[in-house]
């Protein structure tokens, strides 16, 4: 038998799908389609630290301003109430959908 380095075993163990859980209940795959299907609530058995909003990843960019150009934004941005950085995602998003 060939022995398996454990990054490889490690790799292995992560594609086991365990059971869902919550307040020590073990739910199976077709238990939590039932669920599903019937509209069931299933939040207590969802891990929530794993939760992923596709499309909706963020990813940091630097983006260098002039200053004039800064201070206008600010003055903008505290006009209508919101940060620095919110006021520049709600103006480039406002572009990008005209």
């Amino acid at each position: 038998m060939k022995k398996r380095s454990a990054s490889s075993r490690s790799a292995a163990r992560e594609r086991v799908k365990k059971p869902a859980t919550a307040q020590g209940k073990v739910l199976s795959a077709e238990r939590l389609d039932e669920l599903h299907d019937a509209g069931g609530d299933m939040t207590p058995y969802m891990d929530e630290s794993k939760a992923r909003r596709p499309g909706r990843e963020i990813q940091r960019v630097n983006v260098d301003f002039p200053v004039d150009l800064l201070h206008a934004i600010d003055r903008e941005a505290t006009r209508i109430g919101v940060t620095r950085q919110a006021f520049i995602k709600l103006r480039l998003a406002d572009t990008l959908t005209k």
